[in-house]
């Protein structure tokens, strides 16, 4: 190569393969250059045409110093990896020290290689960018991912937590209410039991199995079912949230038992809906019974079992209204015994006390309506409250009760002149009129004045009471003698 010329030869030889000459073609490397201008290497690349003994041709850009340069050293020319007909290798330049990568191509036909560099960050710039774009994405989507990822792990966890807060609840009611001597039922809001307890066998005699899906208040007592249901309708609008109530209810091997259930409504987890009642049920029979007695013992006397001082108050008030209301006469007996302080000195106070039990039988026997009752005054005396019963019906109670004790023959030696037990009566009639202001005090009055005139009068007698008052009080109510 010379002047920037390429210079090409080849021999030439005749038919029978004897030397005819050397054909000689000569080509400007500027030509080259040019051609090779069309192909974009990059701000720092280049394409050359080299010879394959290591000398530059031709190369773009070129500023006049390359062409005919040698270049035999390189390792395009050195290493036995790069003999091939064609690759890509990187180097680093001597000129600018920067790495560069390399294609060359050998040519099948003359002893030419097409070489083109290109500066490495110049063919990785697109790359780098395309793979910071996506990475930029991939970052994107990843934080994104990361942010769902991590609401939803939150909300698994939440829910688990929820889970197992409700499975530890669910598990420490069902413990408490298996383990419990209560009842504990669930009532759906259609009224019939959904959850029943295993001590309902203790309770009312049957078994979670023979009750779950049974109408809650099938066993109800019919006097005390309309109170129940109204409670358990309430409870089931919201009305109320929770309520007690005591009822009756039917029991599978005794006829009934008594019930205290402590009711609460339930709602819905996800929508705070009222969707039944739990209820807490217990057996209050024996303390039921223990009430009634107790009931009974406030009211009667403990010795002779008769009505005690305050039912007689109680009940003489009642009478008196309702003697007021219906214009109806009202009578009462006060009973004394006898001499009863000596009887106990005499027999002793375990005697007195069978002495007052004696007397109280026929006070019982007498009262024998409804209204009627018997009670012991207090000591040794007694009152017979006798309701819509006139003078007349008064005395011959008395007297009953008079001739009675007589025939009862207890011995009494301090009592003369009978030597037996007697008592003394007083009684008396009152009609309630509202315009003479008359109470309850005036008949007791009135019959305990009586009773101190049959005391004064020698005992073991009946006096009603002054005959001049008590025509005075018919006469104001009825008008007439």
């Amino acid at each position: 190569m010379a002047n920037g010329l390429s210079t090409l030869s080849r021999r030439f030889n005749h038919q029978d393969g004897s030397f005819a000459g050397v054909v000689i073609a000569t080509v400007g490397a500027e030509y080259f250059s040019k051609f090779y201008r069309q192909f974009d290497a990059g701000a720092n690349g280049a394409i050359e045409l080299e010879s394959v003994d290591g000398f530059v041709m031709a190369r773009s850009p070129d500023d006049g110093t390359y062409a005919g340069r040698d270049i035999s050293n390189r390792p395009l020319f050195r290493d036995p990896n790069l003999q091939s007909p064609g690759g890509v290798y990187y180097f680093r330049s001597p000129s600018d020290g920067s790495q560069r990568l390399s294609f060359y191509k050998r040519s099948d036909r003359f002893p030419l290689i097409v070489l083109a560099t290109m500066d490495r960050d110049e063919v990785l710039a697109p790359w780098r960018k395309a793979a910071i774009t996506r990475m930029s994405l991939v970052v994107v989507l990843i934080g994104l991912i990361a942010t769902v990822g991590l609401l939803l792990v939150r909300q698994i966890l939440s829910r688990q937590g929820l889970m197992s807060t409700l499975a530890a609840k669910e598990a420490d009611f069902r413990l408490l209410a298996e383990e419990s001597s209560d009842m504990v039922t669930r009532i759906g809001f259609d009224g019939r039991l959904i959850y029943v307890s295993p001590s309902s066998a203790h309770v009312v005699g049957w078994s979670p199995d023979q009750l779950t899906g049974t109408p809650a208040l099938a066993g109800v007592n019919a006097d005390d079912l309309p109170a129940v249901d109204q409670i358990v309708a309430a409870l089931r609008r919201g009305d109320i949230t929770e309520a007690r109530v005591v009822y009756r209810t039917r029991h599978r091997d005794m006829q009934e038992v008594w019930i205290e259930s402590t009711m609460r409504v339930t709602r819905r987890s996800d929508t705070s809906e009222i969707d039944g009642v739990v209820a807490i049920s217990r057996d209050v029979t024996q303390q039921k019974n223990a009430e009634q007695r107790l009931g009974v013992l406030a009211i009667l006397d403990g010795l002779t079992g008769l009505a005690n001082r305050g039912r007689f108050d109680e009940r003489l008030q009642e009478e008196w209204t309702r003697a007021l209301r219906e214009g109806t006469p009202l009578s009462l007996l006060m009973i004394d015994v006898d001499y009863f302080k000596k009887f106990n000195d005499q027999y002793g106070h375990p005697a007195g006390d069978a002495c007052l039990r004696s007397i109280a039988k026929p006070l019982r026997a007498e009262a024998c309506r409804p209204a009627d009752l018997a009670a012991r005054y207090g000591g040794e005396e007694f009152a017979l409250l006798l309701p819509n019963t006139e003078a007349a019906g008064c005395r011959l109670v008395g007297e009953r009760i008079r001739q009675e004790l007589r025939r009862l023959d207890i011995p009494h030696a301090m009592n003369p002149p009978s030597k037996r037990v007697t008592v003394s009566l007083g009684g008396a009639t009152i009609w309630p009129n509202a315009e003479l202001r008359t109470e309850t005090p005036s008949l007791v009055s009135a019959a305990d004045r009586a009773l101190y005139e049959a005391k004064d009068g020698g005992r073991d007698r009946l006096i009603m009471a002054n005959e001049e008052w008590q025509p005075a009080m018919k006469i104001s109510v009825n008008g007439a003698k």
